[in-house]
């Protein structure tokens, strides 16, 4: 065998990028995802377990005619609205008021940074995240919202206006196999902590009133200023968070030693220690509940998902649907 052959034959046992699906996303695997967007929905209607139930003062709606008012009835009304029920009881003519409801756009906000390019088990953080997007996009083009979307990493934010357009969720997949490949643990990626403020910070000016905001990421680099932020984006709108994690970072493995590293500096622990391993979950068990406490003090849903579970499952099993429903 040449050199040269020896070159290509080499080559062609590389795993190409965009055809793993663990390291990397696939656009083929996102656009596949179209396929499996039953079992559920942004949308009121919502199963009794579904993080998402109760919600009846919520901007999240579908199209049609909204209940507004109960009012006594004024002269050129239309009789056809009349409540008679109220009417009888009162003694007074009332009229049910109805309004429009007008399409609600989706902002889908996917971190790409490198503090996503994580995984023990199954997938990195940062393919789960792309996987939750396509997902979203899917469902929401799928029930004739428009969706657009805002993708970051490290150095860069890039902007999708929301349309109601295939055309749109593909720019949208696109993007995000174009930032995910971007990441590399063997280049020297920072990790920019001000970066998530710096992406809700453009939300903010996308955003007007009456949208719904899905937002991806591990939350790495949280703050007060990000608190801020979301504040101020659910005071016109639907926020929705999707915790991305890895349960490596919830639980050590069950290794004698272990060498850490941020980067930077490294450590050697012993992971048999009970009273280590029992303070390591604690601390994350701690940030995740404050976040979950945090958000709902703002009425902002929380749907934890896992690397080493399908993207799909955990999303109707956070909406309250069963994991084998079929289409």
């Amino acid at each position: 065998m040449t050199k040269s052959s020896m070159k290509s034959s080499s080559k062609s046992l590389l795993p190409k990028r965009d055809e793993d699906g663990v390291c990397y996303t696939s656009l083929k695997q996102l656009v596949t995802l179209q396929q499996s967007i039953s079992g559920f929905s942004f949308l009121p209607k919502q199963p009794v377990n579904s993080i998402l139930s109760g919600r009846h003062g919520s901007r999240l709606r579908g199209r049609g005619l909204n209940f507004e008012e109960l009012r006594h009835y004024r002269s050129g009304d239309d009789i056809r609205t009349l409540d008679w029920k109220v009417t009888n009881r009162t003694g007074k003519p009332h009229v049910r008021v109805y309004s429009e409801e007008k399409e609600r756009p989706v902002l889908v906000v996917v971190d790409q940074r490198i503090n996503m390019f994580f995984g023990s088990q199954v997938k990195m953080k940062s393919v789960l995240a792309t996987e939750m997007a396509a997902l979203s996009a899917w469902r929401v083009l799928s029930v004739g919202d428009r969706v657009g979307a805002l993708v970051f990493n490290d150095t860069e934010i890039r902007e999708v206006r929301p349309q109601r357009s295939r055309n749109n969720v593909m720019q949208i997949l696109h993007h995000l196999v174009e930032f995910n490949h971007r990441l590399d643990a063997g280049k020297d990626q920072q990790q920019n902590e001000k970066q998530l403020n710096n992406a809700l910070a453009e939300v903010e000016r996308i955003s007007g009133h009456d949208y719904l905001i899905i937002i991806i990421s591990d939350m790495s680099g949280w703050d007060d200023e990000t608190l801020m932020r979301i504040k101020r984006l659910r005071q016109h709108n639907d926020v929705i968070a999707s915790l991305v994690y890895d349960p490596l970072e919830q639980t050590l493995p069950k290794e004698q030693q272990l060498v850490l590293s941020d980067g930077s500096l490294q450590i050697q622990v012993n992971a048999d220690n009970p009273s280590l391993n029992q303070e390591f979950q604690q601390v994350f068990t701690n940030q995740v509940s404050d976040i979950k406490k945090i958000m709902a003090k703002y009425n902002i849903p929380v749907i934890p998902v896992t690397t080493d579970e399908p993207a799909l499952d955990q999303v109707r099993k956070a909406l309250g649907f069963k994991s084998a429903v079929k289409k």
